[in-house]
């Protein structure tokens, strides 16, 4: 995608983040959240994740900032620390635009550098179909469907969950 950089997210870029993440908690079912949370909240998350070594991303066209990932624990036992979960937030004027595919394509680069060896897609609501073929073209495969764990907006939704190895994935113990 032309005029697009990705960048690692920096607090000053917390207004924005909440700001794409608001309507996607109000509105959608990718976020199993029922109340948007402030910006202290969203920078106290953006630094906790950080602080923990993960990858958190920003793409902008621009000066604008267009999207969002981030990568964090998929479990919190220590067992499960060469294992991260992966999230994607588009501003919705620029989603379908190739931000998403940007944005995780940095991402699973980031985490395998980060010596990760799993990445695991959570998407809420298995009728998601962009966030699945997204996962699917970039590799992830299929491995489960959590049948009606939330309900949002008057509904049950399910959780897909994919996974993708990083790096020689599980072939050989971490370093």
């Amino acid at each position: 995608m032309t005029g697009l950089t990705i960048r690692p997210a920096a607090p000053g870029d917390t207004a924005a983040i909440t700001a794409i993440y608001r309507p996607a908690v109000l509105t959608g079912t990718a976020s199993f959240e029922l109340d948007p949370p402030d910006e202290a909240e969203m920078l106290r998350r953006f630094r906790a994740l950080v602080d923990g070594g993960f990858p958190y991303l920003a793409a902008c066209r621009g000066a604008d900032l267009v999207g969002y990932a981030y990568a964090g624990p998929y479990r919190p036992r220590p067992a499960y620390r060469f294992s991260a979960e992966d999230s994607i937030y588009i501003a919705p004027q620029a989603q379908g635009e190739g931000v998403g595919r940007a944005l995780l394509e940095a991402l699973i680069a980031e985490c395998t550098a980060r010596n990760f060896r799993q990445l695991i897609g959570i998407i809420g609501d298995s009728g998601h179909a962009a966030s699945i073929g997204l996962h699917k073209s970039l590799g992830f495969v299929d491995v489960g469907i959590v049948r009606s764990v939330g309900f949002k907006h008057g509904r049950w939704l399910d959780q897909v969950i994919m996974q993708l190895p990083l790096g020689p994935g599980d072939a050989e113990p971490p370093v």
